[in-house]
């Protein structure tokens, strides 16, 4: 499965950068990760808890950080077993270019499953890979913009402000494929 896009961050490619490479960061951005340690140096290890259609595993695997262009691009390989329910592997290739009011990222990521994950059928497994790389890119998007975002956000009406959220709903199917 491979998939690509870009996403306009409103932050300095240095932050951007310096970003990748910090494991607080990942882990905040990685759905479902539960547990991150390590270095960009020595590659990190992970535990990441997923459910995919009717199959929810804990994978524990590994992410390294290689082709490093200081500034520039760099690839995140990441490898996870599940037990029984499979494994997981990819590679996102990163590129930041300056870009007006901040960072232009790019992203290719490639990836593979196996074990009862594979059986499950490659439209659902496709559409969770490519719900997975929008919500890792979403969220480390939202942790760079997070306070300046806010700040620079129009203010609402009070009551607007102290309705809380409506919790989407959605069946799975739509979830896969909406």
């Amino acid at each position: 499965m491979q998939m690509s896009d870009t996403r306009q961050i409103a932050a300095p490619p240095a932050s951007v950068w310096a970003a990748l490479f910090d494991a607080e960061t990942l882990k905040a951005c990685v759905p479902g990760c539960t547990e991150l340690t390590g270095s960009a140096s020595e590659g990190y290890e992970a535990t990441v808890v997923q459910k995919v259609g009717p199959v929810k595993a804990t994978f524990k695997g590994t992410v390294t950080i290689s082709d490093v262009v200081a500034g520039e691009s760099c690839t995140l390989t990441g490898e996870g077993k599940g037990g029984a329910a499979g494994f997981a592997k990819g590679e996102a290739k990163v590129r930041l270019d300056p870009a007006e009011g901040g960072t232009l990222l790019s992203y290719e990521v490639d990836a593979k499953v196996g074990g009862k994950l594979a059986q499950l059928g490659s439209r659902i497994v496709d559409g969770f890979a490519r719900r997975m790389a929008a919500d890792f890119f979403t969220r480390f998007q939202a942790e760079l913009e997070g306070p300046e975002a806010d700040a620079a956000a129009p203010k609402t009406a009070p009551e607007a402000e102290s309705s809380p959220p409506t919790p989407e709903k959605k069946g799975w199917i739509k979830r896969v494929f909406g």
